[in-house]
């Protein structure tokens, strides 16, 4: 290929397939990896550890996405970086473990490059840390890229990594997609390979996956992640449209009781519009009867606990307690409020789950799917949800905006933001779907139908590499 800027509008499968056929080496392919990275991400801040010289010296694995180059988000462990889980607490900590999830991204032919931006242990919506500093998102640098996957939706959004991985414990792959104009899918609890070290109460909530900007390096990253004895119909490589129509209900109110802000709704109602115009039964219905406010508190209660098992680990490790300049202010509130609620307030939350998702279900069960808009709200500036305001301020900032996503964690099942819609001052507003548990291969049909029918590969952000050096 003549213009090794080029490589840049490709995604993942078709960069796979110039090294097969032997037209680009994968050796070009980080080379033109590390010359985007170094042109825009220090504007960007989405990969803080880089090592393209350990990424080099590794042979080829001849698997599917052969060559092509991706980032880990660094609330998991990847062998030979850093994993610090965007904590100063963990900031040193530099691991040669792996898991089988990082195996499994290894055997698919990907060469990790570095570690993506994560909000500290994942928890909020915004990836601004007082470790690594400010994510921007590539479409309007005063604006977040969101969270907690921020870094990874900042670095596919810029077009310095084709896909990147993600992790989704209420919403981080979705959140930061819709918000970066790409594609992002959570899959059902279990489908994939654990990227744990350990079993984790908060973390049987997270689905591992990525975020990309084409529905089939999604696909076929989810058929290679795969775990074919968790008991779900297998998926397998997905790679047709939907062929059938679906009977499909759709809301707007938010798990909290809150209306989307109008932006939103044009988005929503234009996502109606094209099911419709594919064929699809769209039904208004009623939103399930979810106590948002409550399910959030137990939301947060629980990721406290992840957090001050985080920490007493840490202490019990070095012989000192954790110093309060170690975690962040709305870090500490979450593991504070834990430690005061005690082993009946997880309980209570452990009950709040179980009625949430037992109402969902209720609620849902007639759909072949759902739509609801992925935010309430357009993408927010910097500093809206910073890890330095009070925890009563982030958490009703959050569940305005973040009042869709949360519970099809706490259920189990997929669901994905699909880049349908760009508002008028020009940032992306993602559409929200999701299924059953087990109906991967039935979002992901749909999630190529609607990419048939509204395109979204030619749009590139402002401050991407295709739009800065002309690629």
């Amino acid at each position: 290929m003549a213009k090794l800027a080029a490589l840049a509008r490709l995604d993942g499968v078709a960069q796979a397939e110039l090294v097969a056929r032997g037209e680009v080496s994968a050796a070009e392919l980080l080379d033109a990896c590390a010359e985007r990275m170094a042109a825009l991400n220090p504007l960007l801040n989405a990969a803080p550890v880089l090592d393209f010289e350990r990424a080099r010296a590794r042979p080829l694995v001849p698997g599917p996405f052969a060559g092509v180059p991706f980032l880990v988000k660094d609330v998991t462990s990847y062998p030979g970086l850093r994993w610090s889980l965007g904590s100063r607490l963990f900031a040193g900590n530099i691991t040669d473990q792996g898991t089988p999830y990082s195996a499994r991204l290894d055997a698919a032919g990907l060469v990790t490059v570095g570690k993506s931006a994560t909000s500290e242990f994942g928890m909020l919506g915004s990836t601004e840390t007082l470790l690594d500093g400010i994510t921007h998102n590539p479409w309007e640098l005063s604006t977040s890229a969101a969270g907690s996957s921020g870094g990874a939706a900042a670095a596919v959004a810029a077009g310095l990594v084709p896909l990147a991985h993600a992790s989704d414990g209420g919403g981080s792959v979705r959140i930061p997609a819709s918000v970066c104009g790409l594609f992002g899918f959570k899959p059902s609890r279990g489908r994939c390979v654990s990227a744990n070290l350990g079993p984790s109460e908060f973390g049987a909530l997270v689905s591992e996956h990525c975020i990309s900007r084409s529905v089939r390096d999604s696909a076929l990253l989810l058929s290679l992640t795969e775990d074919r004895d968790s008991g779900l119909p297998p998926v397998g490589y997905v790679q047709a449209a939907l062929s059938r129509r679906l009977r499909i209900g759709t809301w707007t109110r938010t798990m909290s009781g809150e209306e989307p802000e109008p932006a939103v709704r044009r988005a929503y109602d234009e996502a109606v519009a094209l099911c419709v115009e594919l064929g699809h039964a769209v039904e208004p219905m009623s939103p399930p009867d979810v106590d948002g406010v409550t399910l959030g508190e137990a939301f947060f209660l629980m990721g406290g606990s992840a957090v001050a098992g985080a920490a007493q680990l840490m202490e019990q490790l070095r012989g000192r307690p954790v110093a309060p300049d170690e975690l962040e202010p709305f870090s500490r509130a979450l593991a504070e409020v834990f430690r005061r609620g005690g082993p009946g307030a997880l309980a209570e939350a452990r009950r709040v789950f179980a009625n949430s998702a037992e109402r969902y279900i209720a609620a849902v069960g007639a759909y072949d799917v759902v739509l609801t808009p992925t935010l309430a709200v357009s993408p927010w500036r910097i500093g809206h949800l910073s890890p330095v305001l009070p925890r009563e301020e982030l958490l009703r900032r959050m569940a305005r905006a973040v009042g869709y996503t949360p519970i099809q964690n706490i259920v189990g099942c997929p669901a994905m933001s699909v880049p349908l819609h760009w508002s008028d001052d020009g940032l992306p507003i993602g559409t929200h779907f999701a299924a059953a548990p087990g109906a991967e291969a039935l979002l992901l049909g749909l999630a190529y139908q609607l990419e048939a029918a509204r395109p979204w590969h030619h749009r590139w952000a402002p401050y991407s590499y295709p739009r800065l050096f002309d690629a």
